[in-house]
């Protein structure tokens, strides 16, 4: 990676802009001499829970944010937001630059994890797309798996609110009720990650997060482009 390489963060929320700092702080530990640009649309996540679906209104504005990223000059995309994720799709046909799903990694490794995935998330509209995800890599490495998806009702809504405790006693109780069906539990959304640890000693089972590997992801697809 050269310095002064540039990475543009997608937001949809302001999860990780104001409550919950991991991804700067990774981007800082792993990517240190980058510069790092944030595009936010605050609604856009709120719209598609009101959805229930991604529409094409919603689908277009990640697809705008992606086109500002490239015209501030980022040399790679990172797409902080399991929702959008087809929208990403969507942006990767428009745009030039790379652009990076934050669970790519944690998708790709979930495959290697056993027969049967658990996808947990707080936010209904996450859970297909990583389940889809989860299914696209398996299917591309030559695996049959099943994946069982768990809704932590509420929980997204308790942590926005800023109770962190609250948020994770929801998370932790969702994740004993899934491990019993599943071999391994992937944490669909980057504002879990940091319970992976607890969960993982709670239950006994492999707990796959997705923002470490993610911007491991992005580091290397930088690395790639400077070489």
């Amino acid at each position: 990676m050269s310095t002064g390489s540039s990475i543009a963060v997608l937001h949809t929320s302001f999860v990780f802009v104001n409550v919950e700092p991991m991804i700067n702080n990774y981007l800082a530990e792993l990517a240190p001499d980058a510069k790092v640009m944030h595009f936010v649309d605050s609604d856009v996540l709120a719209t598609v829970m009101r959805d229930g679906f991604i529409s094409p209104a919603s689908a277009h504005r990640m697809v705008h944010l992606a086109q500002a990223a490239e015209a501030a000059g980022a040399d790679v995309i990172f797409s902080a937001c399991s929702s959008l994720g087809p929208a990403i799709d969507e942006a990767r046909r428009v745009v030039s630059v790379p652009i990076i799903k934050i669970d790519d990694a944690m998708a790709a490794a979930a495959v290697d994890a056993g027969d049967v995935i658990g996808v947990m998330a707080t936010v209904p509209t996450t859970l297909p797309p990583t389940r889809a995800l989860v299914e696209e890599k398996a299917q591309a490495a030559g695996r049959s798996l099943s994946v069982i998806e768990h809704l932590c009702e509420g929980a997204f809504g308790v942590l926005m609110s800023g109770d962190r405790d609250g948020h994770d006693a929801l998370v932790l109780e969702g994740a004993r009720k899934l491990a019993t069906q599943v071999d391994a539990i992937v944490l669909a959304q980057a504002s879990m990650a940091r319970l992976a640890p607890a969960i993982a000693e709670a239950v006994g089972k492999p707990v796959l997060s997705s923002p470490r590997s993610g911007v491991e992801n992005v580091v290397h697809v930088l690395n790639r482009q400077s070489a």
